[in-house]
């Protein structure tokens, strides 16, 4: 759709709506989905607002007082989203058609509100370099371990008290997470988002429709595991670097790949299994993935796999089937944390 123009647009999941400082010729109301607003820093951005369904973004270009028409932020969208499109040209005509006390209202309204914005993004970039584990500036870092220890630490503790039992797990409506990490620990929602977003990736959580029909349900499944993760995490901020559990992206595909392996086997008693792996390193080949038997070294000298073993043709690894178990959970949540560090850096 040509800017300027009014209509509906579908983003997908990381497109970007609008850019910081670009030329501003439209508003945008969110009929399905969820925004970002963000402000460009260095190779990072600092977060600004989350926007859902219902809310209106990208009018302040509308009122700047200079006329230069510039986005003040940039915009994108956290998942799947439709948009409404409305041209400052259409929007002008029914601000034309109004009273001019609720035209001086409206500007004042704006005025303060732009304001306030200022005062915070430049509170947040003061902080956002900040690498709390040191106390050393290190870049920026969009999902520090304190921030992960206090929202999942919450999680587990609002989960107890306000879960409603649900045929898939422990029930707690979007308003009640809100109220606790935002307004009583003033959690950024925007972290608080992006951690959900870990979770639901993971199949840990689902999201599920209210009574409205919008998807404000968070269901966990597994409220165990998240207990699980939360002391994990803080177990890991308190050790030496290299004694961290760490594992690469490839290594962590060979993992989730003998883990569903150990699943066809049926019950596990066994402190070791072999799992075959021949066929997984073939069709890693054929595939041209960065994936070999190397890939196992690091899980190998956390003790959760042993040595390959060649038999009868075919290619097996000892698996120490309890620590997998334990451990890939926690594996795969740092490893998707990473990854959301990673793309806000790009």
């Amino acid at each position: 759709m040509n800017p300027g123009k009014s209509g509906i647009r579908t983003l997908s999941p990381g497109e970007v709506l609008f850019e910081d400082g670009a030329h501003a010729s439209s508003l945008y109301i969110i009929q399905t989905g969820q925004l970002r607003l963000y402000k460009p820093k260095g190779k990072g951005f600092i977060e600004i607002a989350v926007l859902r369904t219902g809310e209106v973004i990208g009018e302040m270009a509308y009122f700047d007082d200079d006329g230069s028409g510039k986005r003040s932020c940039a915009a994108s969208a956290m998942v799947t989203s439709d948009v409404i499109e409305i041209s400052f040209s259409a929007f002008a005509k029914t601000m034309s058609g109004l009273n001019p006390w609720f035209k001086t209202i409206i500007n004042t309204l704006v005025k303060r509100l732009k304001v306030t914005n200022a005062r915070v993004k430049e509170l947040e970039s003061n902080s956002a370099n900040l690498n709390y584990g040191s106390g050393k500036k290190s870049g920026y870092e969009f999902l520090k371990a304190n921030d992960i220890i206090k929202i999942l630490g919450t999680f587990f503790l609002m989960y107890k008290a306000h879960g409603e039992q649900h045929k898939l797990g422990l029930a707690v409506h979007r308003k009640t997470i809100d109220l606790y990490m935002r307004d009583i620990y003033t959690i950024m929602e925007a972290k608080l988002d992006e951690i959900i977003f870990v979770l639901i990736e993971m199949e840990i959580m689902e999201l599920i429709n209210d009574k409205s029909g919008l998807p404000k349900i968070n269901v966990v499944k597994n409220i165990d595991l998240i207990r699980s993760i939360f002391v994990f995490y803080n177990t890991e901020k308190h050790i030496v670097e290299e004694e961290k559990l760490k594992i690469e992206k490839e290594g962590v595909i060979f993992l989730e790949a003998l883990w569903k392996e150990t699943q066809k086997m049926g019950t596990i008693k066994e402190e070791v299994v072999l799992v075959p792996i021949k066929h997984h390193l073939e069709k890693w080949k054929l595939q041209k993935d960065a994936i070999t038997i190397d890939s196992l070294e690091d899980s190998k000298e956390h003790g959760i796999v042993g040595e390959v073993i060649l038999d009868g043709g075919g290619m097996f690894v000892e698996v120490y089937y309890a620590k997998l178990k334990k451990q890939l959970p926690h594996i795969q949540f740092v490893h998707l944390i990473e990854k959301v560090n990673k793309t806000k850096n790009k």
